[in-house]
């Protein structure tokens, strides 16, 4: 299979933390591409209509795209334990923590956008600090919802590599403040997984 992937995307590394802690991280051909809103890139357009990794390109050509539709795919594909729990309590906690991870992201790049990345004469601080609240919010969230004392599904890994974007961009120290988020965060980036996937590069707009 082939993980069209970029290095400093939450949502590919999301991906990638998720085969490797599968096993499956060997039966990958991991290709980075640029992407981004003001640089078209037409090998991604031609796979995914949204232009955005991760793409993932089945054995039998199918082609998948959305790092939540390509993880589940992938916890189909192994004998391990399966990162979307079947048991109904857990399946819906840990999407749940995916569903809040996604919004971290969201929000972190939009901020990013206001603060760096749009020309100054557009920049909006009242959206910037709209979003920061978002991330904030759903931060006091997890300082409370997360679990450490059992192993990691998709929403442990969603969160972790959500938070570790907007640690290497520098977006928001989530760890202020939230003694419990801080330290799981830290015990989770020491899991062979994230050691192997690190976030590296920057994003390219023309």
């Amino acid at each position: 299979m082939k993980l069209l992937y970029q290095t400093h995307s939450p949502y590919a590394r999301k991906v990638l933390v998720a085969a490797h802690e599968m096993g499956l991280d060997q039966r990958l051909d991991v290709i980075h591409h640029e992407t981004s809103p003001l640089l078209r890139n037409e090998e991604i357009f031609a796979l995914n209509p949204l232009g955005k990794v991760p793409v993932l390109i089945c054995d039998d050509g199918f082609v998948l795209f959305d790092s939540d539709v390509i993880c589940e795919y992938l916890d189909g594909l192994h004998e391990n334990r399966r990162l979307i729990p079947d048991d109904p309590p857990r399946r819906w906690r840990a999407l749940r923590a995916q569903a809040v991870a996604q919004g971290i992201a969201d929000a972190g790049i939009a901020v990013r956008w206001e603060v760096e990345r749009r020309p100054p004469a557009l920049r909006w601080p009242v959206l910037r600090d709209g979003q920061l609240q978002k991330i904030a919010a759903a931060c006091d969230f997890l300082e409370h919802d997360l679990d450490g004392d059992r192993p990691p599904d998709i929403g442990d890994i969603a969160v972790a590599t959500a938070l570790s974007w907007i640690e290497f961009r520098d977006v928001y120290a989530f760890g202020n403040g939230r003694p419990r988020l801080a330290a799981w965060y830290e015990r989770f980036c020491m899991r062979p997984s994230m050691r192997a996937t690190a976030l590296s590069g920057e994003t390219h707009d023309q």
